[in-house]
């Protein structure tokens, strides 16, 4: 993989839970809930620690498939690449929280 589809992948990954109303775009959280329903911010901060994890296990394999070996990381490197997601996921965070639609 080149850096750039990594970073896009990446990219992709930390905005999908600000752009649906449902849990990992499966599972409604609300039945009853009216047109209007917005999914809670935990639930899509939720949503993002796992896709986070779920990257980073994605990254880990393809390093070992391409490279043979995966090089250890202290926890400086997990808590970067944990604020370099966060603020990937800003757009779509502003998407959903901030910006106000108007219907």
């Amino acid at each position: 993989m080149t850096n750039w589809a990594i970073l896009g992948l990446i990219f992709f990954a930390a905005n999908l839970p600000w752009f649906s109303d449902k849990l990992f775009y499966v599972v409604p959280l609300n039945r009853s809930a009216k047109p209007g329903f917005s999914k809670n911010i935990a639930w899509c901060l939720l949503e993002l620690s796992i896709l986070y994890f779920l990257t980073g296990a994605f990254m880990r394999y393809a390093e070992h498939a391409t490279l043979g070996q995966v090089a250890p990381q202290g926890w400086e490197f997990y808590a970067v690449t944990a604020c370099l997601f966060l603020v990937f996921a800003f757009p779509g965070f502003v998407y959903k929280v901030l910006w106000k639609r108007t219907n």
